[in-house]
């Protein structure tokens, strides 16, 4: 049963979005296309949990920046076999419509590739955001809103009421149908025998197709509409349809699963932080579940040098191929590929993105350093936050986000500029 439904079902994943609260991070690049984790890109988890959910008729909506993000998919993802049906279709925003208009929400991407769609003849749509960082089996949820006879299901994680504020919160009954939906409610309410815990929509969502068909063109036709899932799709359509929400939990314990939305600066330092655990929530070393990226083909991380003071070492870290720590100490930090760290630095509590070379005695912690940034010998930062705010972008939080560009790095020209800019 479960074979013939993903065969039968399109995967049409929402990359287009600028992530405008990840700063400088996304100057150059989509938001899905930031690196994560040492070897990937946000936008791998959605890819992989398809691929390994038995998912392999995939869309990809892509609008904002979306050049490095549709390189990689063209490298990593191009293992698929279009004359058996599986493909990762790339969609950019090509002003399909009469308007001639870019995508203008989440539900108006969907509705300018209707005939895209409709040519792939499927009886399920399974919509993703590209953005987040999770493991999940979308053919569970795919089971549920067929055995319970739904028009759309939502996918939602339990949170705590006083958290939620910050999202889209589902009301339902016992039955887990929902009954109402609130986008950022003051007062968010609770799951039914759960006081304390509310139900967080993960913007995930599987449609009956033809009803999805009718919703989107219902919508286009509002100009009043913001032409959004959450802010007018589901809203509109709880009380005339059979909305059911599915509750993202772990099988082995039950309780909430392992879920982040990486959108501010803080969440992702987060979320790569709690990768150095010595038994982190989000297990990349699952081989029954693998998270599948492109990578180049690099050497093994080397730590050179045993000398009191001069020691290459990395403890509770992630160090990714290609990496030299070369009499440097790394401490509780993810290190991406092909990144040198030279002697007598010392780096603990961070991001490093691919291809930055730290000098001698630098000092660094609760940083991300964007990718091929050149940190100077003896730089120090982290330790006093004002002098950090002078010279780069520094959170809420005390995470200082340093660029190429904050440190006068260019590599090509932009905007008339004479400056120049790395890769994205």
């Amino acid at each position: 049963m479960i074979t013939e439904l993903t065969r039968n079902t399109l995967v049409l994943i929402l990359a287009g979005g600028e992530g405008s609260r990840l700063k400088d991070l996304t100057k150059w690049r989509a938001k899905p296309a930031v690196p994560f984790g040492g070897k990937y890109r946000i936008i791998d988890f959605a890819l992989s949990n398809c691929v390994n959910s038995g998912l392999r008729k995939i869309g990809v909506l892509t609008q904002y920046k979306s050049h490095s993000l549709l390189r990689h998919i063209q490298r990593g993802w191009g293992f698929m076999r279009a004359e058996i049906g599986e493909f990762v279709e790339l969609l950019p925003a090509q002003q399909r419509t009469s308007e001639k208009a870019w995508y203008k929400g989440t539900a108006d991407a969907l509705f300018q590739n209707m005939d895209i769609m409709q040519r792939h003849n499927t009886e399920y749509v399974i919509v993703l955001g590209g953005d987040h960082i999770y493991t999940m089996d979308y053919a569970k949820m795919l089971v549920q809103h067929v055995q319970s006879g739904a028009d759309f299901t939502v996918g939602a994680i339990e949170v705590p009421t006083e958290e939620a504020t910050g999202f889209g919160v589902l009301a339902v009954n016992d039955d887990m149908r929902i009954t109402r939906f609130d986008e950022k409610p003051a007062e968010p309410e609770s799951i039914p025998g759960k006081p304390g815990t509310s139900l967080a929509s993960m913007g995930i969502y599987v449609f009956s197709t033809r009803f999805l068909y009718e919703t989107l063109s219902e919508d286009a036709a509002k100009p009043e509409s913001s032409h959004d899932f959450g802010k007018d799709i589901i809203p509109a359509r709880i009380e005339d349809s059979v909305a059911m929400a599915y509750a993202f939990r772990d099988d082995k314990t039950g309780l909430p699963a392992y879920w982040r939305d990486v959108g501010t600066l803080q969440s992702y330092w987060q979320a790569n932080m709690e990768l150095c655990d010595v038994e982190p929530e989000l297990n990349l070393y699952n081989r029954a579940w693998t998270i599948w990226t492109y990578q180049t083909q690099n050497p093994p991380a080397k730590f050179v040098f045993d000398e009191e003071g001069r020691r290459g070492e990395a403890i509770d870290s992630l160090i990714s191929a290609g990496c030299i720590i070369s009499g440097a100490k790394v401490k509780r930090s993810v290190i991406s590929f092909n990144t040198i760290i030279e002697s007598h630095s010392t780096i603990k509590d961070c991001v490093i993105l691919p291809k930055v070379r730290i000098g001698p005695n630098c000092r660094i912690t609760r940083a991300i350093i964007d990718k091929e940034t050149e940190i100077p010998e003896g730089t120090v930062i982290g330790e006093d936050i004002e002098a950090d705010r002078e010279r780069f972008h520094v959170s809420p939080e005390g995470i200082v986000l340093v660029t190429p560009e904050m440190l006068g790095q260019y590599s090509f020209p932009m905007d008339g500029s004479t400056r120049w800019r790395e890769k994205a």
